[in-house]
């Protein structure tokens, strides 16, 4: 069983890597940190919280990278279809960042998911929502019972503390990218 420092630096590295990657195919203009979420749910918060983070961080710290969705602002069902197309009039080749909670088995609880592919926002309480993201990340916080309304019940009683936890490690593991060259981040 890995560590969570173990644990938290192999997302650095998939993180990494699924930018590197992506890097390589596209030249991308700009940065876009999609961070879905509800401020009204507790364990459907870790998108807002992550936003609220990278935001306070990337303010004037960079000039292509942009985030969408903090507690003030939350991207949610309500408006996700619509913030996604104002994306991609306002950019010309974004590279869309989608963050969402998500949920999983008892041992995925507390991970952090790096994918090279879209992810579909609401999944798990049945909602049909878009397909997002060039880089998908998915932060379990809570078991998936398979049916919808009871993962709707069970993210309603998520305690906030450990979502904020999540929240922050992502946030601070994906500032750390910035923070390593490249060569040395797959030791």
């Amino acid at each position: 069983m890995l560590s969570e420092n173990e644990k938290y630096n192999h997302f650095v590295n998939d993180f990494s890597e699924a930018l590197y990657n992506l890097k390589m195919e596209v030249p991308f203009s700009d940065y876009i940190f999609l961070c879905v979420g509800s401020d009204k749910i507790l364990g459907d918060t870790y998108g807002p919280l992550v936003g609220e983070k990278l935001k306070g961080a990337f303010t004037n710290m960079y000039h292509n990278i942009y985030v969408y969705g903090t507690l003030e602002e939350p991207i949610s069902a309500m408006n996700l279809e619509k913030t996604v197309q104002e994306i991609y009039r306002k950019f010309s080749t974004p590279c869309i960042i989608a963050v969402d909670s998500a949920l999983g088995s008892d041992h995925r609880i507390g991970n952090i998911f790096v994918s090279n592919s879209k992810m579909q926002c609401g999944k798990g309480t049945g909602k049909k929502m878009l397909y997002v993201g060039d880089i998908s990340i998915k932060g379990v916080v809570g078991k998936d019972y398979k049916i919808p309304k009871y993962n709707f019940s069970g993210l309603q009683s998520i305690p906030l503390g450990s979502v904020m936890k999540l929240a922050d490690i992502t946030a601070t593991r994906y500032l750390r990218c910035y923070e390593i060259p490249l060569e040395k981040r797959y030791v």
